[in-house]
């Protein structure tokens, strides 16, 4: 006879597994409010964010800024709409690894508040880019454009 262990994930699994596609459509709106933010962020304080590239010694901060707002914008339709998913999901993280080498390198800046923020901005950037990953990995999911254009 076999005992069950308190620990068992039966009904965890069952829930997972029952709302996988209502679940990975929250996971894709979720994923892509962080870009949507950004964007509209940037958008509304368009020289903030032209002056903080200018700042890392970004080359042509006004086109970065502008391309940056653009990407995040597409990504943040891709992600929500479900549409092109897996190709999103590797832009997604060449975007968020390159926004973290070039903007949260935390190690430069002196200890104290401004460390830490941009040491929390570096961990939020590795979640992303692990949920970029998973993305890759599960697709959009049965609520998405993906799977409507395909059958």
């Amino acid at each position: 006879m076999l005992l069950r262990s308190p620990w068992s994930t039966s009904a965890i699994d069952k829930i997972a597994t029952g709302n996988a596609n209502l679940l990975i459509l929250v996971g894709r709106i979720l994923l892509a409010w962080v870009f949507v933010g950004s964007a509209y962020g940037a958008l509304t304080n368009f020289s903030g964010s032209v002056g903080y590239f200018r700042s890392l010694s970004v080359p042509a901060p006004v086109l970065f800024t502008t391309f940056t707002v653009a990407l995040e914008i597409v990504m943040s339709a891709c992600l929500i709409l479900g549409i092109g998913t897996r190709y999103c999901a590797v832009v997604m993280f060449l975007f968020v690894l390159s926004a973290t080498a070039i903007g949260h390198r935390y190690w430069e800046y002196p200890a104290g508040a401004q460390q830490i923020g941009q040491y929390n901005h570096f961990l939020k950037n590795i979640t992303i880019m692990g949920g970029a990953l998973l993305m890759f990995v599960t697709g959009a999911g049965r609520f998405s454009l993906d799977r409507r254009l395909t059958g």
